[in-house]
């Protein structure tokens, strides 16, 4: 066995549209993080592994920074094998390698033990599970019954030699797709030993598979709302910003920042549901650093706050109250943007809007008041 790093590969490439979501599954939020922060976190911190590199795909950069910072990454290929290729001529001159899918968030510790201990002896070493379910063959009807005593389930990470590994990624018919990298270790003859696998590692594949996987990892929530309130004063010379979006209105709203009254409500709702004050508390008006500063970052910054208490922001509702300009041709724009800023789905998001019948300040269209409630889940 050759002496160096052991190094772990996280192949988040894919588009994950089985998974029912716009974003790639491998981004999409689980358990109050990005799916691939859970994969991540639990490979960084394991005392056996020197370094972690996520293999993305192409244009998912600011994702990934979104969800992780500045981290070691390379650009994947058309399909998982060529983003594993990629991944194993960006490890250099490392001596082990764990390949692990991010569609299989919640990586115990034990199981890297295990792998581990089991490449002394071998040049491969993959976690499983037995199969527990009558397995049948399928088609037009219910087939014969297939014995299951000799079967197991294979999971991921999967460790290897990484000498072994690259000669039977060299070796593989490209014109064939292999299930995973065991399998072309196996193909040029050289032994594949298994470990106990864990339930923890099963796979993230539909929409479905979220709530289960949450299910199996969060503690006791309970739910949690709170409301928000804004207001700002519409002047000559400015420009509206409202839910993140330019909007063009002969005014704009005045304020210490950009002035965005929608995301300003939706900051303080966050913010009150974890009991952390309001948007003043964090971004005081006298500091002359947020003069003309996007909103956006408020909304940001409380939201972290939020997912730091283990929260998960469930839904959040926005009513927008002004005479002009119309909301409508702009509602898409900004549940869009507010969902971006979140990191939640676009169905998470809800914005009406309302006028106050010609009544009060808004009435005479003196300026625009925002009012929003937003509904998190934190650990009892």
């Amino acid at each position: 066995m050759q002496t160096g790093p052991t190094v772990a590969l996280i192949v988040a490439a894919g588009s994950g549209t089985r998974s029912g979501s716009a974003t790639p599954k491998q981004f999409a939020p689980l358990a109050g993080r990005p799916m691939v922060a859970h994969a991540y976190a639990a490979l960084a911190a394991h005392p056996g592994i020197d370094r972690v590199v996520v293999v993305i795909g192409e244009g998912q950069e600011a994702a990934l920074r979104a969800a992780l910072g500045e981290v070691e990454q390379v650009a994947g290929g058309a399909t998982r094998r060529e983003s594993v290729v990629a991944g194993l001529a960006a490890i250099g001159n490392a001596a082990r390698v764990l390949i692990h899918d991010a569609a299989r968030p919640f990586v115990p510790a034990m199981v890297i033990d295990r792998l581990l201990a089991a490449l002394d002896n071998a040049p491969g070493a993959v976690p499983v599970l037995p199969v527990a379910d009558t397995l049948a063959m399928g088609g037009a009807g219910l087939g014969d019954v297939v014995p299951r005593n000799a079967l197991v389930r294979v999971q991921t990470p999967q460790a290897f030699d990484v000498v072994a590994i690259r000669q039977a990624h060299d070796a593989w018919d490209g014109r064939v797709e292999a299930t995973d990298d065991a399998q072309m270790l196996r193909a040029i003859g050289l032994d594949v030993a298994m470990v106990e696998g864990d339930p923890m590692l099963d796979k993230i594949t539909y929409p479905a598979d979220f709530a289960l996987a949450e299910a199996r990892v969060l503690p006791v929530l309970v739910s949690r709302s709170a409301t928000g309130y804004d207001v700002h004063r519409l002047e000559d010379g400015e420009e509206l910003w409202l839910g993140g979006v330019l909007i063009p209105h002969d005014r704009g709203l005045s304020g210490h920042s950009d002035a965005d009254v929608a995301l300003h409500a939706i900051t303080d709702a966050l913010l009150g549901t974890i009991g952390a004050g309001d948007i003043g508390t964090h971004f005081p008006p006298s500091d002359a650093q947020w003069r003309g500063a996007e909103s956006g970052q408020f909304l940001a910054h409380a939201a972290k706050l939020v997912r730091a208490e283990g929260g998960i922001i469930d839904f959040v509702d926005l009513t927008l109250i002004c005479e002009a300009p119309r909301i409508g041709p702009h509602r898409a724009a900004m549940r869009g943007r507010i969902a971006d800023i979140l990191t939640i789905p676009e169905r998470q998001v809800s914005i009406k809007a309302t006028t106050s019948e010609r009544l009060g300040f808004t009435g005479r269209q003196e300026g625009i008041a925002a009012q929003a409630i937003a509904t998190i889940r934190v650990p009892a």
